[in-house]
């Protein structure tokens, strides 16, 4: 039996609209907000930018201002007790089930505001209606729903305004910063939840976003899938999107004997991609091969030696630090290639305040002391080193 309402919907109708509606909000999150707002990484056309910044106000009375601010800050200070909503300071729960409240509160914040919500709107629309009124939109949007699906229409509202504080400032901000994988080690916690981007546009792939904040594609390997990049790609055929950067992909060529400026500037460039390729090129393998070579009881310290091995020392905790340590004087090769990731970590560091010359001293000395190792994925991994090469952005 259908519903009342002008559309008269059975109920899996209702839910198939309501899905459709909260699918996008969040890629009004995502492309506006995110990519767009917050990160500059894509240029909008003005007829679509509104019409995202007219859902967000009806669906979820979010200031772009605010919104903008507080991811900015996160940013900045992700990790730490200024960090506005990180799981690892406040613990996941709180974030998960109260995200909302956190935002709330830093949104109340007109210091935050002021410092990080610069180049946000500020047309007569956003003064006077969009932030002046901003539970007017959600009030519209409770009286066409409504009349579009009858009592149900109550249901379909409860779940438009419960969808972006849940899976957004709950899950986003919490469980990506908490359980999942990394493609990349960069300084904070974040993860990919899951390597399809649909529920929540694309956000699920955060430790890629982490990485390369200023992206606006937020896939990396081949198997991951933003579907929130896909929509950019139609918006930028049909002229109402424009692409200012996505990560950059290493370019390779031919060993060429030396390492010179160039391979310097695109190792640099390419860094987090560098460092992955040495977590999974020489560490995994050597950790590998000493595991085969040791006996029952060391095999077992060695088992999950490999997370420890490439995790980002600044998260690493007492306990996974004295564990390390425990398996670096355990083993010559290990504590070897272990070494000489941190030393290839402090060259790039070091950009902003070395002079080229001297930062190219190092990786050539780098190189030649990995060669002399006689651990052979160091060595081939030195060698791979002057195949990279400068790239425009993929």
């Amino acid at each position: 039996m259908p519903v009342d309402g002008l559309l008269a919907l059975p109920w899996y109708g209702v839910l198939a609209i309501t899905l459709l509606l909260t699918h996008i909000t969040i890629v009004a999150v995502t492309i506006y907000l995110h990519r767009h707002q917050a990160h500059r990484a894509l240029e909008l056309r003005p007829v679509i930018a509104h019409f995202f910044r007219f859902w967000l106000w009806m669906t979820t009375g979010m200031v772009t201002r605010q919104w903008v601010a507080i991811h900015r800050k996160h940013h900045a200070f992700c990790e730490t007790p200024d960090d506005p909503h990180s799981p690892q300071v406040l613990g996941l729960r709180k974030v998960l089930w109260q995200g909302a409240e956190l935002y709330q509160r830093a949104a109340r914040d007109q210091a935050l505001l002021a410092r990080y919500g610069q180049g946000t709107p500020d047309d007569w629309l956003e003064r006077h209606v969009y932030s002046a009124h901003d539970r007017l939109g959600v009030s519209l949007m409770l009286i066409i729903d409504v009349a579009l699906f009858g009592p149900l229409g109550l249901s379909v509202w409860a779940v438009q305004m419960l969808w972006v504080p849940f899976w957004a400032a709950g899950v986003i901000n919490g469980i990506a910063h908490f359980w999942g994988y990394r493609n990349y080690e960069c300084k904070d916690a974040a993860t990919n939840i899951i390597p399809w981007g649909i529920l929540i546009a694309g956000e699920e792939l955060h430790n890629n976003h982490h990485t390369y904040a200023a992206s606006a594609k937020l896939s990396s390997k081949w198997w991951e899938f933003d579907i929130g990049w896909m929509y950019i790609r139609m918006l930028t055929a049909v002229g109402l999107a424009q692409v200012k950067k996505v990560a950059r992909r290493p370019k390779l060529g031919p060993e060429k004997g030396n390492i010179d400026m160039e391979t310097l500037k695109s190792v640099i460039q390419n860094r987090f991609q560098v460092l992955a390729l040495y977590s999974r090129e020489v560490i995994a393998r050597v950790n590998r091969i000493e595991k085969s070579r040791c006996d029952t009881a060391a095999r077992a310290l060695l088992h999950r030696a490999r997370r420890l091995l490439v995790r980002e020392t600044c998260l690493l905790d007492e306990h996974s630090k004295q564990r390390l340590a425990q398996i670096l004087a355990s083993n010559k090769h290990l504590q070897t290639v272990y070494e000489f990731k941190l030393r290839l970590q402090a060259l790039w560091q070091e950009r902003e305040r070395a002079p080229s010359d001297h930062l190219l001293q190092r990786l050539q000395e780098w190189c030649k002391q990995a060669e002399a190792t006689g651990i052979e994925a160091l060595q081939e991994f030195a060698r791979g080193l002057q195949r990279y090469r400068l790239a425009a952005q993929a």
